[in-house]
């Protein structure tokens, strides 16, 4: 049978029940852009987030921690023995990666990555009869500026004013808000080991994610060891590294090789990335179930055509239609609604994304925002359209081989 034939005569059975045809039609067509619009958003996000991630932090942060406590010596002699230890009492230890500057000389020497230290801790901030609880970061501004950016994201003063200006530090937005500081503010810096000093307010800085801009805190390398009173200890390396995907590789050599916690920028956004794919795990499941339901409709609308149809089938056949033309009719039925479904919906998708794109507001979350944050591929585009127009012709699969199994003897029996 001619295409064309077999085209006429689809068409003409969709028209014939237009209520249930533009029903199915709408069912594909917001199926595909509702998958479209989401799609674009939460990628958007997620893609913005871990974009944010990888150009503000280190990829790899090596800590003075060990992943695992050591093993009791009893339980390494006697390893598949069962022992009950009671009264343990953890050594006390100076806190701090030992052999920093070896490892730091190490790492140095290889290719493809950057490498600066730091010593990390918590202060108590005073300013204007406020106290406020920040973690403050001792850093080297000629090695910092190699393995994250925060330079870019200073919104008034410069990274080399905390070797310029005595007692120098740099605030995150949301802690300067908190107690209302302004830059070249004094304010006072009270740590957990009881030093006390005035330092000066030199720069302020806006990373976009929330948790930095609220709580973290920077000066130098020298004046943070002087405030925790731990002279010449570094207890971080911050590596960042020519390519990002080897981040977590490398971080677990580093652990074979020194010991010491190395965590890569999954691991340090771990909660926030499983968040996103449970997102995932939702959003897809229920945007596809909008198509599955139209394809429901297809389903039916075929189905109650095969239904009407039936004395046309015995008249087809016995014209010298095969089975295979009856089934194509059909089948064509079903590609049809899913390809023009398809189609309408790729316009109203864009038309959505565009509309969102226009809309402006404050968003703070787990990063901040001014509106939508939206990530435009063709690939939605091709997966809503390929889904849509493959269920719509499963759909119409099964009505299509009842009817070409229809015998136009029993047809004309039943008539008569």
């Amino acid at each position: 049978m001619a295409l064309p034939l077999a085209l006429d005569i689809a068409l003409r059975h969709l028209l014939h029940r237009r209520r249930q045809t533009l029903v199915s039609l709408l069912g594909v067509t917001l199926g595909v852009a509702f998958f479209i619009a989401i799609s674009a958003m939460l990628q958007g996000f997620q893609r913005d987030f871990i974009s944010r991630i990888i150009d503000i932090q280190p990829h790899i942060i090596v800590m003075d921690e060990v992943r695992e406590p050591p093993r009791q010596p009893v339980e390494r002699a006697f390893p598949d023995a069962a022992i009950l230890l009671h009264g343990l009492k953890p050594r006390e230890e100076t806190r701090g990666l030992r052999g920093a500057r070896n490892m730091l000389a190490t790492l140095e020497e290889a290719s493809g990555l950057h490498v600066a230290p730091a010593l990390s801790g918590n202060v108590l901030i005073h300013f204007g009869g406020k106290d406020i609880s920040v973690n403050i970061t001792g850093i080297t501004p000629d090695q910092e500026r190699k393995v994250t950016h925060i330079e870019k994201d200073l919104l008034s003063g410069t990274l080399d004013a905390l070797y310029t200006t005595s007692n120098a530090i740099i605030l995150g937005e949301g802690v300067a808000k908190k107690a209302g500081i302004r830059k070249d503010d004094l304010i006072t810096v009270v740590s957990p080991a009881g030093v006390m000093m005035k330092m000066k307010v030199v720069a302020l800085f806006s990373s976009g994610i929330t948790v930095l801009d609220n709580f973290d805190t920077y000066v130098l390398l020298k004046k943070a060891q002087v405030l925790q009173n731990r002279p010449n200890v570094i207890n971080r390396l911050k590596i960042r590294l020519d390519d990002v995907e080897q981040a977590a590789p490398l971080a677990a050599r580093i652990e074979r090789q020194f010991g010491y916690r190395a965590e890569p920028w999954q691991e340090q956004s771990r909660n926030v990335l499983g968040i996103y794919v449970i997102q995932n795990a939702i959003m897809y499941p229920t945007v596809s179930a909008i198509l599955i339901v139209a394809c429901f409709g297809i389903f039916n609308v075929i189905s109650t055509v095969v239904f009407e149809k039936t004395r046309d089938i015995g008249i087809m056949k016995s014209m010298g239609f095969r089975d295979s033309d009856v089934r194509l009719v059909f089948v064509m039925e079903g590609l049809i609604v899913g390809i023009v479904g398809t189609l309408i919906g790729w316009l109203i998708g864009w038309l959505l994304i565009e509309f969102m794109a226009s809309l402006k507001f404050e968003m703070e979350g787990f990063v901040k925002a001014q509106g939508f944050v939206l990530y435009r591929t063709p690939r939605h585009y091709l997966i809503s359209g390929g889904m849509a127009v493959l269920s719509a012709t499963l759909a119409a699969w099964l009505p299509a081989r009842r009817a070409s199994r229809l015998n136009p003897v029993d047809i004309v029996r039943g008539a008569g």
